[in-house]
């Protein structure tokens, strides 16, 4: 809390707001939990991810992860929206 109580968490969602960003604090939350979600080997092919209008684009280096990725869109949406809290996430397409 700083001097005139408000948390950083606040301080950030006011900056985001403020950039016109304001899930930004929650799409950092999705970006960062990235690795955590899908695990090792697939972040570790992961060569891009951006969040763009609600959309979560993913650029992959093999076909045959992609379309697993593509197979597995539902469940990846429901996880990473449930870390950012809200519904921020509408798709995600994978390059």
């Amino acid at each position: 809390m700083n001097e005139d109580g408000y948390t950083l968490a606040e301080l950030i969602k006011a900056f985001y707001k403020n950039h016109n960003r304001e899930n930004g604090f929650e799409e950092m939350k999705i970006l960062e939990s990235w690795r955590s979600v899908v695990g090792d080997f697939i972040s570790s092919h992961t060569l891009d991810l951006r969040i763009i209008k609600h959309v979560l684009y993913v650029k992959v280096d093999a076909d045959s992860l992609r379309n697993e990725l593509i197979y597995s869109k539902t469940i990846l949406l429901r996880n990473l929206n449930r870390i950012a809290g809200s519904e921020i996430l509408k798709d995600i397409v994978i390059i």
